[in-house]
C-alpha cells in the first residue's frame, strides 16, 4: 500500500472498505447501495458516510477491520477460476494461497483455460489501479493460435474490432514464432484476446500472461505465490 492509500480518519465508508480489504473502491460503493454494508448496527446507503476509528462496519455480518495489506504474484494454473463468490468451483486460484486471517481476492480475472500472472491482495485502492480502465494498466500476454494470424488482422485487432456492442481494440500484437504472439492490452474487458482472435476466424490455443505493467512473471512455477516488494508494486502499475 503506497502513502496515498493509507487510511486517516475522518474516512468515508467507501475508502474504509476499499482500504480494509473488501473490494476496489468501486465495488465498495456499490455494495453500500444494495444494503449490504451496516455501520454501528445499522445499514447505510451512503458511500461519502464519514466513519471514525472505533465505529463497527460489518460486511455481510463479519466485522471490517483495517490492518495488514497484502500483494501476491501468483502463476495461476490452467482449470483454476479467479472467483471467490463462486461457492461450487472445485478449483479456485484464491484457494493456492493460505494466509491465515487475510480475506484475499483477484486484482481481475484470467478466464479458466487461462494461465500466468495474476495480483491477488487485499488491497482494494491497489486493485483498483491495476483494473479499472482510467488507469489503463499495461497486460502482456503469450498466445498461441491454431492457425496464423494475417498482417491485416493484426492491424484490425490494434484499430478496434466490434463485437457484442464492445469495442476489443489491442495496445500491440507481434508475432513470435509461427502461430505464437504476444498480445499487449489495457482495456481488461471479458475474454478478450479469445474475442479478438475467434473475430479472424481463428481459435486460442494458449493464454499466458506474463507481465501486468513492468512486473513480469518470469520464472515463478505454476500454482506457486510470493509476495511483492514495494519496488514490485510500482513496476506492476508501471506503464
Amino acid at each position: 500500500m503506497t502513502k496515498n492509500d493509507a487510511l486517516t480518519y475522518p474516512a468515508s465508508l467507501s475508502k474504509f472498505l476499499s482500504v480494509s480489504g473488501v473490494a476496489s473502491r468501486r465495488k465498495s460503493t456499490e455494495l453500500i447501495k444494495e444494503g449490504k454494508i451496516k455501520v454501528n448496527g445499522k445499514v447505510t446507503l451512503e458511500p461519502g458516510l464519514k466513519v471514525e476509528e472505533n465505529d463497527t462496519i460489518e460486511h455481510n455480518g463479519k466485522k471490517v477491520c483495517y490492518g495488514k495489506r497484502y500483494h501476491i504474484m501468483l502463476n495461476k494454473p490452467r482449470g483454476y477460476v479467479c472467483t471467490s463468490e463462486d461457492q461450487h468451483a472445485k478449483k479456485k486460484a484464491i484457494d493456492l494461497i493460505n494466509i491465515e486471517g487475510a480475506r484475499l481476492f483477484t486484482a481481475g480475472r484470467l478466464d479458466k483455460d487461462s494461465e500466468g500472472l495474476i495480483i491477488v491482495t487485499n488491497d482494494g485502492e491497489y486493485a483498483a489501479k491495476l483494473t479499472h480502465p482510467k488507469y489503463q494498466t499495461q497486460k502482456t500476454y503469450i498466445v498461441t493460435t491454431d492457425q496464423s494470424l494475417s498482417k491485416e488482422d493484426i492491424q484490425r485487432f490494434k484499430s478496434g474490432v466490434e463485437d457484442n456492442g464492445e469495442v476489443l481494440v489491442a495496445k500491440n500484437v507481434e508475432e513470435k514464432s509461427r502461430n505464437v504472439y504476444i498480445f499487449t492490452l489495457t482495456q481488461g474487458k471479458n475474454r478478450e484476446i479469445r474475442r479478438l482472435v475467434a473475430s479472424a476466424g481463428r481459435r486460442t490455443l494458449r493464454l499466458k500472461r506474463v507481465a501486468t505493467g513492468k512486473l513480469k512473471l518470469n520464472d515463478l512455477e505454476p500454482g506457486k505465490w510470493r509476495f511483492l516488494s514495494e519496488e514490485e508494486i510500482a513496476l506492476s502499475l508501471t506503464k
